[in-house]
């Protein structure tokens, strides 16, 4: 589904020498899977994210998605392609405060323009899902850091995407909380195929995957479970 071919990355950190964040990077990640990237904090995980999801562009090589570069779409078709087959789990659940807990959830369907009767019934399933079916009027504020972070997991699957990328998805959980978000990741993995990338310093978590591979200074390697 995605492929990195000889992707790096550098950043100019104001220092003698840019700052290498991927180097020459091959990866390949298959329909189905829930790979787990690990890593020490620095080590590149979070610019692998972005560039496979085409929001950092790399400094050379390719990333496809279904054997398209999306490095070759305008921004327009880019967009588009995240918005409605991809899906974002950050860190921080970046909730807008003054939108309900459903408000919140068809946000993906409403910055496209298309709040429609399917739409809201897709967000009331998905709000079941991860259960806040009983917690649709509430607002972020009301709310505990886990449950913000399953709003955040039904807004990402809202579209149906066929990938959903999260990026430290529960390092601000406290371990209970962490167990609890992870389990429902299983969940929705088992439950609907959507493939999952997500990268996470916690090694811990390497069991909810199908698949795993560690970063070490900009570089890939496999897994040792």
């Amino acid at each position: 589904m995605i492929s990195l071919r000889g992707v790096s990355k550098t950043y100019d950190a104001g220092g003698p020498r840019p700052v290498v964040a991927l180097q020459e990077t091959d990866l390949d990640v298959e329909q189905g899977e829930f790979l787990v990237v690990t890593g020490r904090s620095g080590c590149g995980k979070t610019t692998l994210l972005n560039v496979a999801a085409g929001l950092t562009r790399p400094a050379s090589g390719k990333v496809l998605f279904d054997g398209v570069d999306l490095w070759s779409l305008s921004d327009r078709e880019q967009s588009h392609t995240r918005n409605r087959r991809m899906g974002f789990v950050f860190q921080f659940p970046s909730l807008l405060p003054t939108l309900t807990v459903l408000g919140n959830t068809l946000l993906p369907i409403t910055f496209g323009g298309e709040t429609t009767k399917d739409g809201k019934a897709r967000g009331l399933e998905l709000l079941e899902l991860v259960g806040l079916g009983d917690r649709l009027s509430a607002h972020p504020s009301q709310l505990s850091a886990g449950q913000q972070q399953r709003v955040v997991i039904a807004r990402a699957l809202l579209n149906r995407p066929e990938l959903l990328l999260a990026d430290e998805p529960s390092s601000d959980l406290d371990e209970e909380t962490e167990a609890e978000i992870m389990t429902l990741f299983s969940r929705i993995h088992a439950e609907t195929g959507v493939t999952i990338l997500m990268v996470t310093h916690t090694r811990q978590l390497v069991a909810y995957g199908t698949k795993h591979i560690e970063m070490k200074a900009g570089a890939v390697h496999p897994g040792h479970d």
